[in-house]
């Protein structure tokens, strides 16, 4: 009796459950999301940056121990948005078909409270929160009107700014920290984006020069998941934005002029070098030491050698090098025209030969013999 009521009970408890799973279908009800897709849900903006995004952008030199690092070298570049190549970072000025340009995205970042900005400290790169600073002072340093935005907190405060009140045609160049190094794990040097400091390029009340007002600085792996969501347009022969921000900064697809190494005296290379020739074969130098320094780890191979050899050589002689390939060229064109002569001329005779050696040779008539009808000899016969 008592397994009857219990196999009754299951039976009531199995139909039950089958009618709310019914019921659930019909009605459209979804089972619950995780926390990544609630967050994932949240942002109105078309720009979705999960934290597995943010983890995979983040720095990747983190992983790389002090003990694999062999040597490395700190470079600040000033990169000139009136150059062609570095024109993907200011174009479009307004917002067009989804396309921003990077201090939009940079100030929008700042302004919803999603990255932290940096003190600007000239050869003093920390990026603590000590010297962390507030989206509220830099607005209200560079003079840029703002409102604060709905559900804005003092410890999550969210900034509203109008289109047309983003200084973009001022923003005109960028600061920007590399780190060079060689580590043993892979073997090779790579450049690395370490910051990026945005300058304002303002005029005074009267006229005159613009001056330069670095604005702050932001860490490159901070702002990287954005960047990476974001497609620009480099080549004008292509219309397809085949290429985003972070592969801008990540393949060094710009050009920048270094302004300063870091050293032990925390000078910029105008205090070093005070004459401008001086200064451009300073950089020229560091720039070819950089781009050098992974060919000198390595042995190099025989015609690279010899390639060397002959190079000297030419410039000991007092000619181009490429003149003196071609002397080589012509005197060994010389020196084998002789030999071809000669081998044709050989060819000749020897074809000569056997000219006259395949003619038919005289096939030597067999006489006949005195008597025709001579008979044959007794002695043969048995």
């Amino acid at each position: 009796m008592k397994a009857y009521i219990r196999l009754a009970f299951a039976a009531a408890m199995l139909s039950v459950c089958t009618g709310v799973f019914a019921q659930t279908e019909g009605t459209g009800v979804v089972r619950k999301r995780d926390a990544a897709s609630r967050n994932a849900a949240k942002q109105q903006d078309g720009t979705v940056v999960t934290d597995r995004m943010k983890a995979f952008y983040s720095d990747d030199n983190s992983s790389i121990s002090d003990a694999d690092r062999q040597w490395m070298r700190v470079i600040y570049r000033s990169i000139d948005l009136d150059k062609d190549q570095n024109a993907p970072l200011y174009f479009p000025e307004e917002p067009v078909d989804g396309q921003e340009n990077l201090f939009r995205i940079i100030l929008k970042l700042l302004a919803e409270n999603r990255v932290p900005a940096y003190e600007y400290l000239d050869g003093r790169e920390v990026f603590t929160d000590k010297y962390r600073i507030k989206t509220r002072d830099v607005l209200d340093r560079f003079h840029i009107p703002y409102t604060d935005a709905k559900g804005s907190t003092e410890k999550n405060p969210r900034f509203d700014i109008d289109e047309n009140d983003v200084p973009t045609n001022e923003v005109l160049s960028y600061y920007v920290v590399e780190r060079w190094e060689f580590d043993t794990r892979h073997n090779r040097l790579r450049p690395v984006v370490e910051a990026i400091c945005p300058v304002l390029h303002r005029s005074g009340d009267f006229g005159g020069e613009a001056l330069k007002y670095p604005m702050f600085w932001i860490k490159f792996s901070d702002i990287r998941p954005f960047l990476a969501a974001q497609t620009i347009f480099v080549d004008d022969d292509n219309n397809l934005p085949t290429c985003t921000y972070d592969d801008f900064f990540t393949l060094n697809m710009y050009d920048g002029e270094i302004y300063k190494t870091r050293n032990l005296k925390n000078r910029s290379m105008v205090q070093m070098y005070g004459d401008p020739d001086d200064l451009k074969r300073a950089q020229d130098s560091i720039q070819n030491r950089l781009d050098t320094f992974e060919k000198k780890l390595w042995v190099p191979s025989r015609e690279e050698v010899i390639a060397a050899r002959e190079a000297r050589e030419a410039a000991e002689a007092g000619k181009p090098a490429e003149a003196a390939a071609s002397t080589e060229e012509g005197d060994a064109a010389a020196a084998a025209a002789p030999v071809v002569e000669k081998k044709e001329n050989n060819k000749a005779r020897s074809t000569k030969r056997s000219a006259k050696k395949s003619k038919t040779p005289k096939v030597k008539e067999v006489k006949s013999s005195k008597a025709s009808n001579a008979t044959r000899s007794v002695r043969r016969r048995k």
